[in-house]
């Protein structure tokens, strides 16, 4: 992708990478019960997800595939929000931690 002189530009690789990141420290400190268990597994794939599609989109192979691994970024995104939901009624403790790893996901 082409590096863009505009300073608000973001490198979305960089970034993405970041929120993986998060989501991954994020899931080591759950509780470790069955049910968090579960859900932060699905925390964790639909997290890293969205960075590995990107890096896949920039390598697409026309317009098209570039769109269909794009729209597939925004449905991993929407999905992690989805699972810090629960996460969030799970334990009123871990409510102001959740955000870490979605503050930057919708920017």
């Amino acid at each position: 992708m082409a590096k863009s002189k505009d300073p608000k530009q973001y490198n979305l690789e960089e970034r993405t990478l970041a929120f993986a990141k998060r989501a991954v420290r994020f899931c080591r400190v759950l509780p470790k019960t069955a049910v968090d268990a579960e859900i932060g597994k699905q925390l964790m794939r639909s997290c890293t997800s969205v960075g590995a599609n990107y890096i896949e989109a920039n390598e697409s192979l026309g317009k098209k595939d570039f769109l269909m691994r794009i729209k597939i970024c925004r449905k991993e995104a929407k999905e992690s929000g989805y699972w810090l939901k629960p996460i969030e009624a799970l334990g009123p403790d871990l409510k102001t931690d959740r955000r870490r790893p979605s503050k930057n996901a919708c920017n």
